[in-house]
């Protein structure tokens, strides 16, 4: 039977132990006579789960004890909303527009207030993260935004540590959903950081947020409840049912990192599978990647044919040889991989085989 390996940029694949450990306990969740699914989300059951959740959230990316953990619905891009909203405050916001989800990110927030452009190389592609000496920083923005990891374009902020910043005053909201929990980051620079969940975290529909205490209690009087950050912190995420199951799975995947020994083990893992997929698109002359080296993602690689009228046929080849969705973002074109945290290195080889042994053929 052909090995499967998944490359959607997301929903993406999950990790085997996680998923096997979810189907033994799908009908009957420890006893509880119920599956998490059926629980109600204010039983002492769900409200363990929730707890433990966060806890292991909280150790994985060691978030200081001063920013709450909300699990909010609707997806990250929801938050292009909700960012606005409480934070503004009738002020100007700062916005860098480094791929299409960080475009979008801007398209969604002028409708709430005055956005600002500190930078962008949309008329370049989306190929490089500016260099900073040339932002258009406000010092009395309300906020900066910024997209550490751009899923389409596969546009990464430099770092080889821990993330590049820009020098600013202001608080830095970071959308890392492609990104969270694959590498070390420190949390204390950031004002917020959210994610949607269905890249490295679990199924769609769930939204983590981690704002710091002082930027709650600014959303604008006309926020809806479920909108409002502080409201939800306050009510620990419920104050209508939140993604139950979702959460639950979040839960299992923090479990598995965990016991793999956290993001520093899974961030040397990540590093490896990179560095294989890329030295060999550098190495042929059959592929090409257009990403700045020091931008490029380790999440999301995107890579072209040089000849592109083989698309259809490496696409078709591909799915033949067990390995999904790799049709690059429409936006974009070309092939995409996607190799998340739950993609093993085996199967990052399993793509190179098949490319050295579809360029031989063509």
């Amino acid at each position: 039977m052909t090995t499967i390996y998944n490359f959607s940029a997301g929903p993406a694949v999950l990790p085997k132990p996680v998923l096997l450990r979810a189907q033994a306990e799908m009908l009957d969740w420890h006893g509880s006579g119920m599956s998490v699914m059926e629980m109600s989300h204010r039983g002492q059951e769900f409200t363990g789960i929730l707890e433990k959740t966060e806890a292991d959230l909280r150790t994985l990316l060691s978030i200081p004890t001063n920013y709450k953990v909300l699990f909010l619905q609707g997806g990250a891009i929801t938050e292009n909303a909700m960012i606005p909203l409480n934070l503004l405050g009738g002020k100007t916001a700062d916005y860098a527009i480094t791929g299409g989800w960080s475009k979008r990110s801007v398209d969604d927030a002028r409708a709430y207030g005055t956005i600002n452009i500190v930078a962008s190389t949309e008329t370049d592609g989306y190929k490089h993260v500016p260099d900073y000496a040339g932002w258009k920083l406000n010092k009395d923005a309300a906020y900066l935004h910024i997209c550490t990891n751009e899923t389409m374009s596969g546009v990464e902020f430099a770092g080889e540590h821990d993330l590049e910043l820009p020098q600013t005053n202001v608080p830095i909201v970071a959308d890392m959903s492609s990104q969270i929990l694959s590498r070390t980051i420190d949390v204390s620079k950031y004002g917020v950081i959210y994610a949607g969940a269905q890249k490295n975290i679990g199924p769609a529909g769930l939204c983590i947020v981690i704002v710091r205490d002082d930027l709650l209690g600014r959303a604008n009087a006309q926020t809806p409840a479920v909108f409002n950050w502080k409201t939800q912190a306050d009510n620990q995420s419920m104050i209508n049912t939140p993604p139950t199951y979702s959460i639950y799975i979040a839960g299992l995947v923090f479990e598995w990192l965990i016991a793999l020994g956290g993001v520093p083990a899974i961030e040397k893992i990540n590093i490896a599978k990179a560095n294989l997929l890329y030295d060999y698109i550098d190495s042929s002359d059959f592929y090409v990647n257009h990403v700045a080296i020091k931008n490029r993602s380790r999440m999301n690689i995107p890579f072209y044919l040089r000849d592109e009228s083989h698309n259809e046929a490496f696409l078709k080849s591909a799915n033949d040889a067990g390995l999904l969705q790799l049709k690059g973002h429409r936006a974009v074109g070309g092939m995409r991989a996607s190799i998340y945290n739950a993609m093993p290195i085996e199967g990052v080889q399993a793509l190179v085989n098949y490319m050295q042994k579809f360029a031989s053929n063509h």
